[in-house]
């Protein structure tokens, strides 16, 4: 996956980064460009940490993807996110490429075991994360017990909290963790879905802490492998090939999907064995990178594609004459699909990500509805694409709405042979009269023109 292409040409990507500039004072209600130093394959908002009057200040976990001279980290770091409409225009639009943002501070960091692909946080418990790296086994980190270390050359490697053993080859990226109950699903090259619970672990870890040191509070061994581990609770084989993406059913821990490099998406449920419950054949003409379940309809799942598509598929009827039926194609991108997201406050609405570099937002209730507001601007886009964030110049491998600020995504791009630095995070909120209902918005406009009018005749 960290190798798949789909450049388009420099001076196409300059100029379309060139126009999305100038547009940002109108299309953002804010927006922080932060210049990495070094890649990141994963971006992910953490819990709340304290709100103020004019911004929160929210954890944020990413990694650094190095060239060996210094090690491979998990960063926890604090970003300030400044509220709905605080920010001055003039403000979103002077930001330096180059430049980091005084919004995102490093917190602590963390000396991974090798590259973190996968970045994924416990939802029963905000203190603990999990990460893929190259090779089989699932890392669990308790990011508040673990040492703030110094990444050096020669540093030993901080020590897991707990390994997920299982895979008998590499997992590199499917990693989840249920909404309901502390579970961890992944994926990997075995082909394989294996799913663990780390409930009683959890709860052993507690008991840790309050008699002794954490498994965590040394950082001074040099071996992951003396960390404790657990076993799954079970594997579901099906697939064909190397499984790219899981998502559990947001209302069951015993309900869960997957995709692959073989075109299927496959549906589990862990209640009734170890074989596929449902398996999708075609569901795309190329691998599947990515898939996501909705959590406000537990009917609809997206699946994201190297066929550049988009596919929303109803799980109460996958399949027609054998292959993958879904209900809509989304077609928005030049290049392939590498990550898709549900929106955490409206239901019809996601996100999906690609080589291509943009970040189109979606919202499926908008198929088939004439906008008239806009006439025939809209013939040129494709049906559903509301929003298109262009402020990446490459491959935007990954992204995540704030379930604490619903309109706020952080996104990060591998461009770093575009931007002359490690690749790029930014933090951004499109302006709410773009997804506001149109009455309010058209009410409230009208209460601007009526106040523009007042002010012409005082200037007379």
């Amino acid at each position: 996956m960290k190798d798949r292409g789909g450049k388009g040409t420099e001076r196409s990507v300059d100029e379309r980064y060139s126009q999305w500039k100038s547009l940002v004072p109108v299309l953002y209600d804010w927006l922080a460009n932060h210049n990495l130093v070094w890649p990141s394959l994963s971006c992910r908002w953490g819990p709340q940490l304290e709100q103020a009057t004019y911004k929160n200040r929210q954890r944020l976990y990413l990694s650094e993807q190095t060239d060996g001279s210094v090690p491979n980290t998990l960063v926890i770091a604090n970003c300030e996110v400044v509220k709905p409409r605080v920010a001055a225009a003039e403000h979103i639009s002077q930001f330096n490429e180059e430049a980091r943002s005084p919004f995102v501070k490093k917190n602590k960091t963390i000396i991974h075991p090798g590259e973190v692909n996968r970045i994924r946080e416990l939802p029963q418990n905000s203190k603990i994360v999990a990460t893929h790296t190259d090779s089989p086994d699932v890392l669990i980190w308790d990011v508040e017990a673990q040492p703030n270390r110094h990444p050096v050359l020669g540093a030993t490697e901080s020590r897991p909290d707990l390994i997920l053993t299982g895979h008998k080859d590499n997992a590199e990226f499917a990693l989840a963790m249920s909404p309901t109950e502390p579970f961890v699903l992944s994926g990997g090259k075995d082909k394989s879905v294996i799913l663990w619970s780390i409930q009683d672990y959890i709860s052993t870890l507690a008991v840790e802490q309050g008699s002794a040191k954490s498994p965590g509070s040394s950082g001074a061994n040099t071996k992951h492998a003396e960390s404790p581990s657990i076993g799954p609770r079970g594997i579901y084989q099906g697939h064909g090939n190397t499984v790219e993406d899981v998502q559990f059913c947001p209302s069951s821990s015993q309900e869960f999907c997957s995709v692959g490099d073989d075109s299927c998406l496959i549906l589990w449920d862990a209640r009734t064995g170890s074989a596929p419950a449902v398996k999708v054949e075609k569901a795309h003409t190329a691998d599947i990178h990515c898939v996501d379940w909705n959590p406000h309809d537990v009917n609809l799942i997206l699946t994201g594609s190297a066929d550049n598509t988009i596919h929303m598929f109803d799980r109460r009827n996958l399949t027609s004459g054998g292959v993958g039926s879904p209900i809509h194609t989304f077609e928005g991108h030049n290049a392939a699909v590498l990550c898709v997201q549900w929106s955490p406050d409206k239901s019809s609405v996601f996100g999906s990500s690609a080589e291509d570099g943009l970040l189109n937002v979606w919202d499926y209730e908008k198929i088939g509805k004439r906008q008239d507001s806009v006439g025939s601007r809209t013939s040129n886009y494709p049906p559903g694409l509301f929003f298109r964030h262009a402020g990446h110049r490459d491959k935007v491998v990954d992204f995540h709405w704030n379930a604490s600020d619903p309109w706020t995504i952080v996104s990060v791009s591998d461009d770093g042979e575009s931007t002359g630095g490690g690749g790029t995070l930014q933090i951004w909120r499109m302006i709410d009269l773009i997804y506001r209902p149109e009455e309010e918005v058209l009410a409230e406009l009208d209460k601007f023109k009526s106040h523009i009018l007042t002010c012409e005749k005082k200037s007379e």
